[in-house]
């Protein structure tokens, strides 16, 4: 064979292979993908969207997804987050994956590490009440306590109760997690949640063969910890006469103790 017929051949061979490619090329990008042909290859993760996609699901692959190699590179078949989650706070943070480790399944977030910054830029609420009312709880990572996304620990789970028997019920009953020490509570408390830390008024209170004796503590301390009535809330302001009031000055002068009063 002459040198001028291999030349012709491989001319021939380099421009079946450009206009092969060139084809290729345009069938290619214009094929139109659905989300029905992902699930051919990628099963697994069509299968985490089903059952855990969250708004994701209402996407769809190709929602996120624009194409496919080599009709796009394979850096734009993986979008951004930001391409979607824009306008708040929260979605300025990097590093998503940090937290919303799959995006098939974006809150199933497992809360490995120290997190607080990042919890509270979407819980605003909660991050301005923990601040507000100063607890050993303020100082705490969030996840110490949610070691999961939407965990509600017990607050058992590292706090001894007051009473045998208590259950989380009866904590949430005057505590707020996120304000533990701002004590509120309904009128119908029982005295036996009070008790293990007033135990001498709670005492004295059983002991009265006043009407005291029938209340509840939170008949007179209402609704927030620590608060103290005066008598006259209940009592009228002149239960006797002037020249007594005049000579005794405070109701327990002579009645001694709210808890265990004197006639």
């Amino acid at each position: 064979m002459t040198k001028k017929w291999i030349l012709i051949l491989i001319g021939l061979y380099l421009s079946f292979v450009f206009v092969y490619t060139a084809v290729c090329t345009e069938t290619q990008s214009e094929i139109k993908l659905t989300d029905a042909d992902c699930i051919k290859c990628h099963k697994k993760e069509v299968s985490f969207v089903n059952t855990a996609g969250a708004k994701h699901k209402a996407v769809g692959c190709l929602g996120c997804h624009e194409g496919h190699f080599p009709a796009i590179s394979k850096e734009q078949m993986i979008p951004s987050c930001s391409k979607c989650h824009t306008g708040k706070e929260h979605y300025t943070l990097t590093n998503c994956s940090q937290c919303h480790q799959n995006p098939h399944t974006p809150l199933d977030i497992p809360l490995k590490g120290s997190y607080k910054k990042e919890c509270v830029s979407c819980h605003k609420n909660v991050g301005e009440e923990i601040e507000k009312f100063k607890s050993k709880h303020t100082n705490l990572a969030c996840n110490v306590c949610h070691t999961k996304h939407k965990e509600k620990p017990e607050c058992l789970r590292c706090h001894k109760g007051h009473i045998a028997g208590q259950t989380a019920k009866d904590c949430s009953a005057c505590h707020r997690p996120h304000s533990p020490l701002k004590v509120t509570y309904s009128p119908e408390i029982p005295n036996s949640l009070c008790a293990p830390c007033h135990q001498k008024e709670v005492s004295n209170l059983k002991a009265t063969t006043t009407k005291h004796n029938a209340l509840k503590c939170a008949f007179c301390h209402r609704n927030e910890h620590k608060s103290k009535p005066t008598c006259e809330n209940c009592h009228s302001s002149t239960p006797h006469p002037q020249a007594m009031l005049k000579k005794f000055k405070k109701c327990t002068d002579c009645h001694n103790d709210a808890h265990i009063l004197i006639k």
